[in-house]
């Protein structure tokens, strides 16, 4: 098992989802985040089954990063509760886990 984790994030379109990974990156919580266009979400939402055009990020970042991550999230984020999931990796490339781990810096208070 590695430090390193998996998040997915749904937002309403590109713009959002730029500016959240631009936020992300800058603050040093993750070290890569992919945008994917053409997410189709069907859900229920305050007793409604909701039908919308989404798009969906791939955040990679570390477990110890996760609380700020979340907290930068959703200051950023445009929805009352936006889907924030975090997988763990079980195995992966060892020089690409190890640029996640030297890409995610969380500055520890004194």
């Amino acid at each position: 098992m590695t430090d390193a984790r998996v998040v997915f994030v749904t937002v309403p379109d590109e713009e959002v989802g730029l500016a959240l990974v631009t936020a992300l990156l800058e603050a040093n919580l993750v070290a890569c985040g992919n945008l994917l266009p053409g997410v189709r979400s069907i859900y229920r939402w305050e007793g409604k089954i909701c039908d919308d055009a989404e798009q969906l990020l791939i955040l990679k970042t570390t477990a110890s990063a996760l609380a700020a991550l979340e907290s930068t999230i959703a200051e950023y984020h445009p929805y009352e509760c936006p889907e924030i999931i975090a997988l763990p990796v079980v195995a992966g490339h060892s020089a690409y886990l190890d640029w996640i781990e030297r890409n995610v810096v969380i500055e520890r208070k004194s």
